[in-house]
């Protein structure tokens, strides 16, 4: 159960120490598979690139980097086998990135490190509270959204 002192802790804190743990958890796994060379966004991308739902362009604008340092983490991810970038067959100026069979099996990897965390989390507090937490983060989320260019 978490301390109750830690309800006092700004939300902003909290979060990013929430991140922290999924984090940790996502790197000793790689690291243990393998995979310990994957750049510091490279498990984001891996990661929603396994979902398959966004495209890249969408990821990369979601980290909140310039496209210099967007360019140079989709190369670093190219040079070390995760991602395959190739030509758009029906748009020649455009480019598919996909992950590679090693990316694949990083991602696979990410997800049974969340899954773990997710499960211990649900030992911890139960089901109807993730359930709410996922709610306020999602209104969170909107919040932010809400405020950006092009949301209205």
């Amino acid at each position: 159960m978490p301390d109750e002192p830690a309800i006092q802790i700004p939300l902003p804190a909290l979060l990013r120490h929430a991140r922290h743990t999924y984090g940790a958890a996502m790197r000793a796994a790689l690291a243990e598979g393998g995979y310990d060379d994957i750049p510091g966004n490279g498990l984001y991308v891996i990661g929603a690139l396994a979902l398959g739902e966004a495209p890249l362009s969408q990821i990369i604008r979601e980290l909140r980097v310039s496209k210099q340092a967007a360019g140079q983490l989709v190369d670093a991810l190219v040079l070390r086998g995760y991602l395959d970038r190739q030509v758009d067959p029906a748009d020649r100026r455009r480019l598919t990135v996909t992950l590679t069979e090693r990316g694949r099996a990083a991602a696979d990897i990410q997800i049974a490190a969340r899954m773990a965390i997710d499960a211990e989390l649900a030992a911890w507090v139960g089901a109807e509270k993730i359930r709410h937490a996922r709610e306020v983060l999602a209104a969170l989320i909107d919040i932010g959204r809400s405020g950006e260019p092009g949301s209205d």
